[in-house]
């Protein structure tokens, strides 16, 4: 097991993020025995949001990632119900519209939280510096890149690699005019960025919460409350599936905002406002019985937050490394919940990551790089790129096309369930059939060419 800056001549990887996408790449490189530290601003360990599914790409690149993420996953999946995704005219009639096999034991949720705990366990306590807010990247007179931090520290890396989430300031550096520079200066310090910096309001906000099982079974019925559901329907949808060991419903509900921005973007633009249940009961209020219903096992009275639903869409980074500095997750490809695809595209960055630069570790370990260290790693980063943009770009526009289809906004399906069923299916099923081992003989036939 690597530790921090144990490694001899080998690698040291700087991951910025100890969300899903930074602990997956952390254990994938562990398993490489490729030395890292993860740098979370965070006093600990957290991830915001409740529920989380993985599809089945995404368990099976956990998988080839690490044999011990897969086994964590496995521990705190939740059992289906059903092996089945099925949804539901929410509006009017409350009749089935359609179901897609996700295979057997496939697709399962749980607490996000759950999640990330049962994959801390799994790094070394001297691997991870928490209350680390990544400022600026600088050169220095060696291969190393040196990290500044907020509270005034420093530390050195060959790679740095942004897992910082939707908001990353690591893209805000990689996509500045100059995101390294030998010294920090005020141009460096606050760069003119590009669209492309920031994510982007996608007139969509939603409210997440954990309702009881034993309420969600009084009101829904036991099938409807234990396995996954979704409730389509006029410029609105519900998501709900069974979590923590079938103790919790969790329940997710997307609203279309007729305001093209969001109106409470303060504080270093928060993506999360002050809302109430009954903002979401009126939301809902024409529809059918069981959305109702699902909607009245929000939490009475208190203050909900409500969640802008960002993405980047409409401004996609042009790229997703630069030098030595790369992102990955949100922080390259943020989208929407709508195809439950996020956290996937992550752990499959993660995967191809570790896979280069284990592949260059091993390289510069055996002293077998003429090229120098410094450029081997900027050739990794490259293939991640060329081999993930396209597959994640791909997923952004998809996640839209499928909120559209669930929110009757598509101009040639509607409201028609075969319609429906042959999109959706094949949405799902372009992220769910994806080549994951041809996609790791690419990133490193494209590393071995070069060699």
């Amino acid at each position: 097991m690597s530790s921090p800056e144990t490694s001899g001549d080998g690698l040291h990887i700087a991951i910025v993020g100890a969300g899903i996408t930074g602990i997956n790449l952390a254990l994938g490189l562990q398993a490489r025995n490729v030395s890292y530290t993860i740098y979370e601003r965070s006093p600990g360990f957290r991830e915001i949001g409740a529920g989380i599914g993985f599809s089945p790409n995404a368990e099976r690149a956990m998988s080839s990632l690490n044999l011990e993420v897969f086994a964590a996953y496995r521990r705190i999946a939740n059992a289906n119900g059903e092996d089945y995704f099925q949804w539901v005219d929410g509006h009017k009639t409350g009749e089935l519209i359609f179901k897609l096999h996700v295979g057997k034991d496939g697709f399962q949720g749980g607490l996000r939280s759950a999640f990330l705990e049962e994959w801390a366990k799994l790094i070394p306590p001297n691997a991870v510096q928490f209350n680390k807010h990544l400022d600026t990247i600088t050169k220095l007179d060696s291969p190393k890149l040196l990290l500044h931090f907020k509270d005034g520290t420093t530390a050195t890396a060959d790679a740095v690699i942004g897992c910082d989430g939707i908001r990353s300031r690591v893209r805000q550096l990689l996509l500045s005019p100059s995101p390294i520079s030998s010294s920090i200066t005020r141009n460096n310090m606050n760069p003119k960025l590009p669209p492309s910096a920031h994510p982007t309001y996608t007139r969509k906000f939603c409210f997440r919460a954990l309702a009881p099982m034993p309420a969600a079974i009084s009101s829904l019925g036991r099938a409807k409350a234990t396995t996954r559901f979704m409730y389509n329907g006029p410029g609105a949808h519900l998501i709900t599936y069974p979590v923590g060991n079938s103790t919790l419903l969790n329940i997710l509900a997307v609203i279309s905002d007729p305001n093209p921005v969001w109106p409470h973007q303060h504080a270093q633009g928060r993506h999360t406002a002050p809302g109430t249940k009954a903002e979401a009961v009126a939301a809902f209020s024409g529809w059918c019985d069981t959305a109702r219903a699902i909607v009245s096992l929000l939490p009475d009275g208190e203050e909900m937050d409500k969640w802008g639903v960002f993405d980047m869409a409409e401004h996609p980074a042009p790229y997703y490394a630069r030098g030595r500095v790369c992102v990955a997750g949100d922080a390259a490809h943020a989208t929407g919940p709508h195809l439950g695809a996020g956290g996937g595209m992550g752990i499959e960055d993660a995967l191809v990551l570790a896979e280069v630069l284990g592949k260059v570790d091993g390289r510069v370990k055996r002293g077998d790089t003429a090229e120098g260290k410094g450029a081997v790693v900027e050739r990794a980063l490259e293939v991640y790129n060329e081999v993930r943009y396209a597959r994640t770009q791909e997923v952004v526009q998809s996640t839209r096309a499928a909120c559209d289809l669930f929110q009757w906004r598509d101009p040639e399906v509607g409201r028609d369930p075969e319609r429906f069923g042959r999109e959706i299916m094949e949405q799902f099923h372009r992220v769910w059939k994806y080549d994951i081992d041809g996609m790791v003989e690419e990133a490193l036939a494209k590393l071995d060419a070069d060699a």
